[in-house]
């Protein structure tokens, strides 16, 4: 009797072991996002610039930071992976935004004058493959109208 019982334990442990190891790659990915950062034509020697960095954010709808990474001197268009290393916090919903920054002082959140940067449409899933984002914003030098006398912002509250 307690041959058999020996033997349905490690028949038991085999089968559960074959299992789990089969399974394990299914539970693993709770967070893995994939895609390609493209820059248009006109912004690509910009955006290629030596010494800059491309920040690839993910936030949830609140818009609070959960993954971040950045890819030094990137060559366009950017294939990228994000992947549980990459994690910020240790809850990540389903319903997440994507941005792209791309700048040579590397603070992120603040855009300056040269700074190339775009977002992904609608939301994404914590799971997304094959995401497609458009850096495609820049800002210029800021200029005041033309043919305005007197202080623009004084005689436009009027």
């Amino acid at each position: 009797m307690k041959k058999i019982f020996a033997l349905f334990i490690a028949v038991f442990c085999a089968a559960g072991a074959y299992y789990y190891c089969k399974h394990l790659p299914e539970q693993q990915g709770r967070f893995s996002v994939a895609g390609t950062v493209n820059v248009p034509e006109r912004l690509l020697q910009l955006a290629q610039a030596d010494n800059n960095s491309c920040a690839i954010i993910v936030k949830n709808e609140a818009d609070v930071p959960v993954a971040i990474k950045r890819v030094v001197n990137p060559k366009f268009p950017l294939q990228f992976t994000l992947g549980e290393e990459d994690l910020l916090t240790e809850s990540v919903g389903n319903a997440l935004k994507l941005e792209v920054q791309i700048n040579s002082h590397g603070q992120l959140g603040i855009i300056k004058e040269g700074d190339v940067f775009g977002s992904v449409d609608g939301l994404i899933a914590a799971n997304a493959k094959d995401v497609m984002v458009e850096a495609g914003k820049t800002l210029g030098k800021v200029q005041l109208a033309k043919n305005v006398k007197g202080n623009f912002f004084r005689t436009a509250a009027r």
